[in-house]
C-alpha cells in the first residue's frame, strides 16, 4: 500500500529506488539517507471525492429521496472523511456542484457570462425542492447552493469596488438561504448540518447583531468530536469577521472547558489554530503553553497519522507564514515551531503529501486544486524539506534517518 521515499544529497545519488524531486535532494544534507513510507496519492482526499461524486450522480439522475436517506444517515451518525469533513456536507456539495461550478465558471468567463442563464440551474433546485416539502435534507441542499452562489457573486472584490449588480445578486442569494433556513431547523433540530450551514450564512450576512459565538456553540454541542467546527469558530471570532481578540480568547478558553472530556486543552487550541495563523495580534495574545499542552492532548487522543501529518506540517510550515511581521507574534510562532520536532520525531510514521500542500497554503479552503498530483508533489516538497532541516545535523554526520511503522531508527550508513 505504501512506497518508501528516500532523498539523498545530489553528490551520493547512486541509490535513490524512488527519489524526490531534484531541489529538495539538493537541499538535504551531505551524507545520510531520509527514509520515509509516503501515503498512496490520493488516499487522503479519497473519501471525499468518493462522497461528492456519489452526491453528484444521485442529482444527476433524480434520485432525490435516496440523496436525502443517505445524508441524514451520515448526518446522525456524525460520518466523517478522514480530514474531519462530514460526509453528509460532501454529498450535499455534490448534489449541488453542477449547478455551483456551471455559474462560478459563467462569472469567471465575461463570454460565458453573456450566454449562460445564470438563475437555470437554481431554479431546476428549487423546484426539486418543491417536489419534496417536507424533506428538510433537500432544502438543505438548496439553502448551501444559494449560499455558493451569493459567494460567487461576491467573488474577491472589496466593498468598494463591487459592481453592483453582484451585490445585488449576491444579498439575493443569501436572503433566498436565510428565508429556507428556519424550516430545516425546525425539521432536523439536532442535525449538525443544518446548524453548520446557519453558521455558514451567518458569516455571508455578516450582521453585526449577531452573536456568532453562541450559534457555533449550538454547532459545537451537536458535534464536539469534530474540530472543523472549533477551528471555524476562531476564524470567525477574529475583529476582520465578527468578534475581537479578547472574544476569540475567552471562547476558546470556554471550548476547552466545555470539550474536556474530549479533547483536553486541545478544544482551545483547535479555536485558536487558523484564527493564530491569520492573524498577528491574535497569534500575539495567545496562551502559547496552553496551546501546546492542547496539542499534546489531541494526540493522545486522536495518534493516527492524519492528526500526526497535520499538526507536524501546521508547526513545521503553517505558523512560519507571517515571521518578522510582529516581534511578539514571533516569539509566539517560534515556541509552536519548535512543537514540530518531538510531533514528527515521536509520531510520525509516514508522509500525507496533500495534508502538507494543505498546510503550506495556510489549510485555506478557497484554494483551487486542478491537479491533485501538483499539489501532493508540492506537499511532498515542502515535507522533506521541513523534516531534512529537522534532521539536518543527523544527516551532515552521516546517518540515515527511517521513519517505521514503529517508530524512527536511526542508522550510521
Amino acid at each position: 500500500m505504501f512506497r518508501f521515499l528516500r532523498a539523498r544529497s545530489a553528490r551520493s545519488s547512486s541509490s535513490r529506488p524512488i527519489a524526490a524531486d531534484a531541489a529538495v535532494v539538493a537541499a538535504l544534507p551531505e551524507q545520510g539517507q531520509l527514509n520515509i513510507p509516503l501515503a498512496p496519492i490520493g488516499s487522503d482526499d479519497m473519501v471525499s471525492r468518493d462522497m461528492i461524486e456519489r452526491g453528484r450522480m444521485l442529482a444527476r439522475q433524480d434520485r432525490w429521496a435516496e440523496l436525502s436517506r443517505q445524508m441524514r444517515v451520515a448526518d446522525t451518525a456524525r460520518k466523517t472523511a478522514p480530514d474531519g469533513m462530514p460526509i453528509a456536507d460532501l454529498l450535499a456539495f455534490g448534489a449541488r456542484s453542477d449547478v455551483v461550478l456551471a455559474v462560478e465558471h459563467a462569472l469567471s468567463d465575461g463570454q460565458a457570462l453573456s450566454e449562460y442563464d445564470l438563475l437555470g440551474g437554481i431554479s431546476e433546485l428549487e423546484d426539486e425542492m418543491c417536489a419534496y416539502p417536507n424533506d428538510p435534507m433537500v432544502t438543505l441542499v438548496v439553502a448551501l447552493a444559494h449560499i455558493d452562489l451569493a459567494w460567487a457573486w461576491r467573488g474577491t472584490a472589496t466593498d468598494a469596488t463591487l459592481p453592483p449588480l453582484h451585490r445585488s445578486r449576491c444579498a439575493a442569494h443569501f436572503d433566498r438561504a436565510a428565508a429556507l433556513l428556519p424550516k430545516c431547523r425546525k425539521a432536523a433540530p439536532d442535525s449538525p448540518l443544518v446548524a453548520a450551514t446557519n453558521c455558514a450564512l451567518i458569516a455571508g450576512q455578516r450582521k453585526s447583531n449577531i452573536r456568532v459565538a453562541d450559534e457555533y456553540e449550538k454547532l459545537i454541542t451537536l458535534d464536539p468530536n469534530n474540530q472543523r467546527h472549533m477551528r471555524a469558530m476562531g476564524t470567525h471570532l477574529l475583529p476582520r469577521w465578527f468578534g475581537s481578540y479578547e472574544e476569540l480568547e475567552v471562547q476558546a478558553l470556554r471550548n476547552a472547558a466545555r470539550t474536556r472530556d474530549i479533547w483536553g486543552a486541545g478544544g482551545y487550541t483547535w479555536v485558536q489554530f487558523d484564527a493564530i495563523a491569520l492573524d498577528e495580534e491574535a497569534c500575539a495574545r495567545l496562551d502559547v503553553e496552553y496551546f501546546l499542552e492542547g496539542l499534546h492532548e489531541i494526540l493522545h487522543r486522536r495518534p493516527d497519522q492524519q492528526t500526526v501529518n497535520m499538526l507536524s506540517a501546521y508547526c513545521a510550515t503553517t505558523i512560519q507564514n507571517g515571521l518578522g511581521l510582529n516581534e511578539q507574534a514571533d516569539l509566539v510562532r517560534v515556541q509552536i515551531h519548535e512543537a514540530a520536532n518531538w510531533l514528527i520525531r515521536d509520531h510520525l510514521t509516514e508522509l500525507h503529501p496533500l495534508i502538507w500542500a494543505h498546510a503550506a497554503n495556510g489549510f485555506s479552503n478557497s484554494a483551487r486544486i486542478n491537479s491533485p498530483e501538483r499539489f501532493a508533489a508540492r506537499g511532498q516538497r515542502c515535507a522533506l524539506r521541513a523534516i531534512g532541516d529537522l534532521f539536518r545535523e543527523e544527516l551532515r554526520s552521516g546517518t540515515d534517518v527511517t521513519f517505521t511503522p514503529s517508530g524512527l531508527r536511526l542508522s550510521e550508513n
